[in-house]
């Protein structure tokens, strides 16, 4: 997009041909970009990679999936589309601040799809607008624009670039990537090789590839963070404004690019004079904290596999973090003009949900207990349920808030309160005298198979590949 923006000013017909070749969506649930504040012209872009393998050819279908049926069983939906990549860009003109925030895909909500239970990938399968409106209403984070990449956009990229180099300090392996690295050292990527890199989360290491991974999708997102770094300094290396770049570029995104109908040039050519002189590589890259389940989860009877689940208050200040806010907008809310429904369902019969409204009650919140659900996974979450344009309410319901604890919409509350709580096994009200930024939130660790909250911000480990050394 950067690239398209730059040759409208001195080629505008050939940049209009370019962008005529994306393909435009109509997206609901994006939100106008505020014109004024403190936080004025700033946006937020939803980027995704999409797992449809029906643009592949059939040689590399062979690699990653067909798109009418699975090579390999542990291959799962292949046939079907999810955003196994989830990135939200925030741009902020008034700064000149660049941030990127990567949800995993792995994380369990409500109303993932329409009124079901499902992890956040799901949610595409329903459209773009499925997507962004889980963004903005589980997060509160506004979205203005959607981009989506799929697997033949990606290595167009790079091959445009005439590929690009990365350092391997060991050998790698990920059979279900086609990931296969054999020496240690910089070795040359071409579009086949930097998506096998990205795709991979069952990767084998090591001089004689001994030990394993394990971290699953949480670790391939670091390690497309730093991929990302690497992509960027390869696009400033070969410069924008060479036309033949510049070209080979436009043509091997635009056919392959979707954005939303409202993304236009004039907004693309705003962006580039905004952040032309940014590095795009210096930009903070984080993870929306999670507590990682290390056993199947099963929720309702279903088996959901491997999940994270969202963790309260760590999420919410990774969120404010990449927003550049200094506090959420619930924050400002009075807990006085608040009434709240509070449901047990953590299996305990009334005494969660009773302990939760007394607490709720002393921070001065008007909460009652409305009764008891049926336990619906373990652990089972902790849901802040509001009604339509009750965001800031549940917001400021959820910052009093610590454990696995989500938020959503819904069509009506329990007993028509402003927020509806129901109250699941690994929560705690967090009472004066115990700030969020010194509470640990509450997890049932009696059988192990929770892990700590994990930090927005990961070191790349000592043996995933990185940028080749200067010299």
């Amino acid at each position: 997009m950067a690239v398209l923006a730059l040759v409208t000013g001195g080629v505008f017909a050939y940049a209009e041909y370019r962008y005529h070749q994306i393909h435009k969506v109509t997206v609901h649930h994006l939100v106008p970009v505020v014109t004024s504040g403190p936080h004025a012209n700033a946006q937020t872009i939803l980027m995704i990679g999409s797992t449809s393998r029906c643009a592949l050819n059939g040689q590399q279908a062979n690699a990653f999936g067909s798109c009418t049926s699975s090579p390999d069983a542990s291959e799962d939906d292949v046939n079907g589309v999810n955003s196994d990549v989830i990135m939200l860009l925030h741009v902020d003109p008034t700064t000149h601040r660049l941030s990127i925030l990567s949800i995993p895909r792995d994380l369990v909500l409500e109303n993932v799809r329409p009124g079901q239970f499902h992890k956040i990938d799901a949610a595409l399968a329903d459209g773009p607008s499925q997507l962004v409106a889980v963004i903005e209403q589980d997060f509160g984070i506004p979205v203005n624009h959607f981009v989506e990449l799929n697997f033949d956009s990606f290595q167009n990229v790079v091959n445009a670039l005439g590929g690009l180099s990365m350092y391997f300090p060991t050998p790698v392996q990920d059979n279900l990537a086609s990931l296969d690295v054999t020496t240690a050292g910089c070795h040359y990527l071409n579009g086949f090789d930097a998506l096998a890199v990205v795709r991979s989360r069952n990767m084998s290491y090591g001089s004689h590839l001994q030990y394993y991974d394990g971290s699953g999708d949480l670790g391939r997102i670091i390690r497309v963070h730093e991929f990302l770094r690497v992509l960027a300094d390869a696009v400033n290396k070969r410069g924008l404004g060479n036309l033949v770049t510049d070209n080979d570029l436009l043509g091997a995104v635009a056919p392959q690019l979707t954005v939303d109908s409202t993304f236009s040039i004039d907004d693309m050519v705003s962006l580039l004079w905004n952040f032309h002189s940014v590095d795009p590589a210096t930009a903070p890259e984080t993870t929306l904290p999670n507590i990682e389940d290390y056993t199947d989860y099963i929720y309702e009877g279903y088996d959901y596999g491997s999940v994270v689940f969202p963790s309260y208050p760590a999420d919410q200040r990774a969120v404010d973090s990449f927003l550049g806010w200094t506090s959420a907008p619930g924050s400002t809310v009075s807990p006085s003009s608040v009434t709240v429904s509070v449901v047990d369902g953590s299996g305990t019969y009334g005494t969660a949900a009773t302990t939760a409204s007394d607490d709720l009650n002393g921070l001065g919140f008007q909460a009652t207990v409305a009764g008891d659900a049926t336990p619906v996974g373990s652990p089972a979450e902790t849901i802040v349920e509001y009604a339509a344009g009750h965001l800031a309410d549940a917001e400021r319901v959820t910052d009093s808030l610590s454990g696995i604890v989500s938020m959503t919409e819904v069509p009506s509350t329990t007993g028509g309160a402003d927020v509806t709580v129901i109250a699941g096994t690994t929560f705690h009200v967090v009472m004066p005298g115990h700030h969020h930024a010194t509470s640990t939130p509450s997890v049932d660790s009696s059988t192990g198979t929770l892990s700590p909250v994990s930090p927005a911000s990961q070191a790349l480990p000592w043996y995933d590949p990185r940028a080749c050394p200067a010299s």
